[in-house]
């Protein structure tokens, strides 16, 4: 995976640069100290991650965010907690690392990285010394930020605008899609079974006929997903 750094702080961009050192896979190309000098460096080329701090002079993390087209994904770094909820409306944003960063912090961020470019996107499927199931998702409610537990999401199902969460006892209703949601779920335990669902398929209690049984939500399984999801299932 091809990386930047960008951080008006050496010593910020020489921690980060050392923490990807221990990742197989991981490449960092450049390091910038403010964010003009790596706009100009993305003009003339492509990098699949951008590891940015949001307070530097005179341009900030946002507006090389807001500048660049079709951006990569990104990793912000930053002392600020404040700008979570702001960081979170932006799909091709993946985390959100306050510092100073820890290597355990720094790992679970690259396991969501993991998910959001499949498995083989780091170089190795043994980066993983979590597994999947004691990841979180954060989802925006009226300004709050709350915290999922992947293995409470029973399904997702798209209502125009907006996605309804349903956990265990609970739905939550977010201003999102499910492409956008997509790429924040582990592969290992989601699946979208329909143009309209995404399921947790630890959650499948009985499968019959073209569609499937979540706690008491009968879902409609797609033609086409169909051999998908039966790959899938640990079949007898």
């Amino acid at each position: 995976m091809r990386s930047i750094i960008v951080d008006d702080e050496a010593s910020a961009r020489a921690i980060v640069k050392e923490l990807c050192k221990k990742i197989p896979g991981m490449e960092v190309r450049a390091e910038f100290p403010n964010a003009l000098e790596a706009m100009k460096f993305l003009k003339d080329n492509q990098v699949d991650l951008i590891f940015l701090d949001i307070h530097m002079p005179k341009l900030t993390g946002f507006d090389l965010i807001e500048t660049v087209q079709n951006p990569p994904k990104i990793v912000l770094t930053t002392s600020d907690k404040n700008f979570a909820i702001e960081a979170y409306e932006y799909p091709f944003i993946v985390d959100y690392l306050v510092k100073p960063i820890t290597t355990e912090r720094f790992e679970k961020c690259m396991r969501r990285l993991e998910n959001a470019f499949g498995q083989d996107g780091l170089g190795s499927k043994s980066n993983k010394s979590v597994q999947d199931e004691d990841e979180d998702l954060y989802i925006n409610i009226d300004r709050r930020l709350i915290k999922l537990k992947f293995n409470d999401i029973l399904l997702i199902e798209a209502k125009g605008d907006y996605i309804e969460i349903q956990t265990l006892g609970k739905r939550y209703r977010v201003h999102s899609t499910l492409k956008k949601i997509k790429e924040k779920l582990p592969d290992s335990s989601f699946f979208q079974i329909h143009r309209s669902f995404i399921i947790n398929f630890t959650q499948i209690v009985d499968i019959q006929d073209n569609s499937v049984l979540i706690e008491r939500n009968v879902i409609p399984i797609s033609r086409s997903n169909r051999p998908e999801l039966m790959q899938r299932l640990n079949l007898l």
